[in-house]
């Protein structure tokens, strides 16, 4: 019987997988992505994170006018009036009765002396806003890599299942043109050709469930990086059996110690807390007494009583300028002041709550992560040695198949068996990358190959 040639199992390695180009087009036609690209793409693409863009320009220009805010405000102001039949001369006010034209002008300044410190207090609290802002776009960031890590390696763990599901499928072939030539010549059973094209049938079967999958992962991959999905691309893989191999031990008490530091959605909590806790300064400003300092100068004209008068002799007799001090008591507004500095207050608690939430999830997911991580070490160590003891225990079925001391139901469940080991150690490589990217993730590293 002609031996079938099942050596090419251990050289499978993920750098070897080429997909076949009667699925896919020409790799000259098609855009290759890498893993860093793909990032870049969703960070300059992402909707998300142009919204949180906007957010941080409002805190900016929230900030630029509260600083401005602090300046003398200016302005000028001017009037033309026409009074007819009985009136008062706007210059002696005296009753006079004839149509009068008049006009005035003044500018004046206002100077707030002092304000309970509300303006310098509202200047920290947008800074402080603004920069939790930025640690919240930082955030939608950081999600969207993790989630581009994500798609991308289901996209590889998708095209490694369907080029072993080929493989599989070309060794049910070549397995049925055997049988079907010794069923030919006599020297097998219906029955052992019928078990070949099962085989084949399962084969074909698990290809096209394995290319189905393979276009939900790049159509997933598609719609996170804001691409049209009709636009065909390839992704670039890397060299992840490194991965695997400089995977370090990590504990789950240093990695939160790191995270709890620099990880965006800490960043962003504690940001708000300070924010709140600044708006409670802000509003007992309203308790206090509020100075201004008003200055300006002015003129007048009027063609009544001094029509003899020119207009540029008016207004010069008629300048005058002005100096004064205005002085705001609280005394009884409702309790406003006292119910916001309440409201501010339960604000600032809150805010509190969620930091410590913040910290506490973060602890839970990280514990879990690196729970996951050794889990995901053991599980690949697993299919690894279960791929390797499927395939010896496949050659020696073959061998012994080939004499005829196996009959035709052991050899296909030892190929069965033997495929679903290759599966498995696939999905486990892959599931070990992803729970060390998260790792990465939250300590702040580079998330890449």
């Amino acid at each position: 019987m002609k031996k079938i040639n099942f050596k090419f199992f251990g050289r499978i390695s993920i750098l070897g997988l080429i997909l076949s180009a009667s699925f896919f087009h020409s790799l000259s036609a098609q855009e290759r992505i890498t893993l860093k690209r793909a990032t870049e793409l969703v960070i300059e693409n992402n909707l998300q994170i142009k919204q949180s863009q906007f957010s941080e320009a409002l805190s900016e220009e929230n900030l630029q006018q509260s600083k401005l805010a602090v300046f003398p405000t200016l302005n000028a102001n001017t009037g033309l009036n026409f009074n007819f039949g009985r009136s008062i001369d706007p210059l002696t006010n005296q009753f006079i009765n004839q149509a009068i034209t008049s006009t005035s002008g003044n500018v004046s300044s206002v100077t707030s002396l002092f304000q309970g410190f509300q303006k310098m207090n509202q200047i920290s609290q947008n800074k402080l806003q603004l920069e939790a802002d930025k640690s919240n776009t930082q955030k939608i960031k950081n999600d969207l890599v993790l989630a581009v890590v994500t798609n991308y390696l289901s996209v590889l763990n998708a095209l490694d299942l369907l080029e072993a599901s080929r493989q599989q499928l070309d060794i049910s072939n070549q397995r049925r043109d055997v049988e079907q030539k010794f069923f030919d010549v006599g020297n097998k059973t219906l029955a052992d050709l019928s078990q070949a094209k099962s085989q084949v049938a399962t084969a074909e079967l698990n290809v096209t469930n394995a290319r189905n999958q393979v276009d939900l992962a790049y159509l997933n991959l598609a719609q996170l990086l804001e691409r049209d999905p009709s636009v065909a691309f390839e992704v670039e893989r890397p060299e992840v059996e490194d991965v695997l191999k400089l995977n370090p031990s990590y504990s789950a008490s240093d990695v939160f110690k790191i995270a709890s530091s620099n990880f965006p959605d800490i960043k962003l909590a504690e940001f708000r807390k300070q924010v709140s806790e600044k708006g409670i300064e802000v509003a007992r400003g309203d308790y206090f007494p509020r100075l201004n300092l008003q200055t300006g100068f002015g003129t007048r004209y009027s063609n009544g009583t001094f029509a003899n008068n020119g207009f540029s002799t008016q207004i010069k007799d008629n300048f005058n300028q002005f100096i004064g001090f205005g002085l705001s008591i609280p005394v009884f507004n409702g309790m406003a002041a006292r119910s916001s500095v309440r409201k501010a207050k339960i604000g600032f608690q809150n805010a509190m709550l969620n930091e410590q939430l913040a910290k506490n999830n973060l602890n839970k997911v990280i514990n879990q992560a690196v729970y996951d991580l050794r889990a995901a070490e053991k599980r690949y160590a697993s299919t690894r040695s279960a791929f390797e003891s499927s395939k010896e225990a496949f050659n020696v079925i073959e061998q012994r198949y080939a004499v005829g001391l196996v009959n035709s139901l052991d050899f296909n469940q030892a190929q069965t068996n033997l495929n679903k080991a290759q599966f498995d150690q696939i999905q486990a490589r892959y599931d070990l990358i992803f729970r060390s990217k998260v790792i990465d993730y939250y300590l702040g590293n580079p998330i890449t190959f």
